[in-house]
């Protein structure tokens, strides 16, 4: 296996339902560990997710857990997960699946100075998000 470099994401408890959505707007190969597969979870966070992984088509790799048990879960907005690329139909399917239902534009989808279609938004899980649609120019 290469080396890589993915976002690794942690909620406060809906770990699940934010990778099945994100799942569900990337496609691929989901996998939840809970606490309670690895064995000695301490009580009620049995059915948390402890780890998962989302290979979908395309490269694109997304990792995720629930905040353990006794640390604090403190969200910020210190780092966003950006896609971008000339795939403008995937690339605005996956726009409308991230901003809508519950998330936050903070800034539209719309051709920028430097001629590609950018946005960024907060999704219902509380992730930004920034997505970059290369123009013509930037699309070679």
């Amino acid at each position: 296996m290469a080396n890589r470099l993915n976002p690794y994401l942690s909620f406060d408890g809906n770990a699940r339902q934010a990778m099945e959505h994100y799942q569900r707007t990337f496609g691929g190969q989901l996998d939840l560990m809970t606490f309670g597969d690895m064995g000695g979870a301490e009580p009620g966070s049995e059915d948390k997710i402890m780890h998962s992984a989302l290979e979908a088509p395309g490269g694109l790799y997304l990792m995720g857990a629930d905040t353990p048990p006794g640390m604090e879960h403190r969200p910020g907005n210190t780092m966003a997960v950006s896609l971008s690329g000339d795939d403008a139909t995937e690339l605005r399917r996956w726009w409308e699946a991230l901003s809508g239902n519950g998330g936050t534009v903070t800034v539209p989808l719309e051709t920028q100075m430097w001629g590609d279609e950018f946005g960024m938004c907060v999704d219902r899980f509380g992730v930004m998000w920034m997505v970059n649609i290369a123009g013509p120019q930037n699309a070679a």
